[in-house]
């Protein structure tokens, strides 16, 4: 069977972005691949600096992947600091990346843009963990052998960047040391709208978290922006970010008839929003209650994700090894 990994960043709150955008699409990958699943704390670090925000981030992570339906006796899961074999990979992968490479990454370019834009040097408040991310990125694909990665559709260049390293590493020893990956992007779910139509993110402050509760829920729901219309006005469903979203929550024929209620007038956007909030609300409910009983079990969550980590550990030494060999670190006697 194929190989599938992703991992997710704990910097916040899970969304409903992440959910249809990341978390739902690999776990449907798993169904049909091994899969291979991790918490990226040690990328978060560019970010979050404190201690117990992390902490709580990871295991809200880790409850919200549970919640959501991830299974840890099919799927490895783990986080990505309990295995040091990443690092050791990240290390050798350093001598095999173009500078070019990481000039041309996305994280480094948009904050090098922002800086020209404030009239500051492009490398203000740049730190190496952003720099180097995509290395790192690489380390935490490469080492699992996968032959899919699911990602959103703006980060499909870190599969890409990890597939160059890997060639080029490839290429020198003349052997296929590397799996070369794929990036798997979900089109009709790639992107989710936020409240204000752009791509829902928490940068954004447009952001449906996951697991709000109903009333939250509603309350955002409600948010949403849409057009000055009158309710005896026909509506376009596909000019709708409101019916977008339902799309995400409904079935085809929950949609279809929706679809007709905006076409045939009558229908105010504040009866649209509803109808969206009771199939959001529907699909999240059973989701809320599990990730809140999990949530208020972490040493229940510390015992997954250490399970998690021993398995990753026993693919990950066999990489290393496999590389050791190859590129002459490891001594015969050895």
């Amino acid at each position: 069977m194929k190989i599938a990994l992703t991992g997710i960043k704990p910097t916040g709150n899970l969304h409903i972005g992440n959910y249809f955008g990341a978390i739902k699409p690999a776990l449907e990958l798993s169904q049909r691949y091994t899969a291979r699943y991790f918490i990226a704390d040690y990328h978060a670090l560019n970010t979050v600096k404190d201690p117990a925000e992390l902490r709580r981030y990871v295991l809200e992570i880790a409850a919200g992947w549970l919640a959501a339906g991830l299974d840890p006796q099919r799927v490895v899961f783990y986080r990505q600091s309990s295995v040091p074999e990443t690092f050791e990979l990240a290390t050798i992968l350093m001598a095999f990346t173009a500078k070019g490479l990481m000039n041309r990454a996305h994280a480094y370019k948009a904050a090098a843009q922002a800086n020209g834009e404030k009239g500051l040097d492009a490398d203000a408040g740049v730190n190496m963990g952003l720099y180097t991310y995509p290395a790192l990125m690489a380390a935490d694909i490469l080492l699992f052998d996968p032959d899919a990665v699911p990602v959103g559709r703006d980060q499909t260049q870190h599969v890409e960047m990890a597939a160059d390293i890997a060639q080029a590493l490839n290429f020198n020893y003349k052997k296929p040391l590397l799996k070369i990956p794929e990036a798997v992007v979900q089109e009709s779910v790639a992107v989710v709208p936020g409240l204000d139509g752009r791509k829902m993110s928490k940068s954004y402050g447009n952001a449906i978290p996951l697991f709000a509760p109903e009333k939250q829920l509603r309350k955002l729901v409600m948010r949403v922006v849409t057009n000055s219309q009158g309710v005896g006005e026909s509506k376009d469903p596909d000019a709708s970010q409101l019916f977008a979203l339902y799309k995400l929550f409904a079935s085809e024929a929950e949609q279809a008839a929706l679809a007709s209620r905006y076409r045939a007038g009558g229908m105010g956007w504040g009866d649209a929003k509803e109808e969206l909030f009771y199939a959001a609300n529907r699909c999240l409910a059973p989701m809320r209650e599990r990730f809140d009983a999990l949530i208020a079990d972490p040493a229940g969550l510390g015992e997954v994700l250490a399970s998690g980590a021993e398995r990753a550990r026993a693919i990950a030494k066999e990489t290393l090894r496999r590389l050791r060999d190859a590129i002459g670190i490891t001594m015969n006697k050895e």
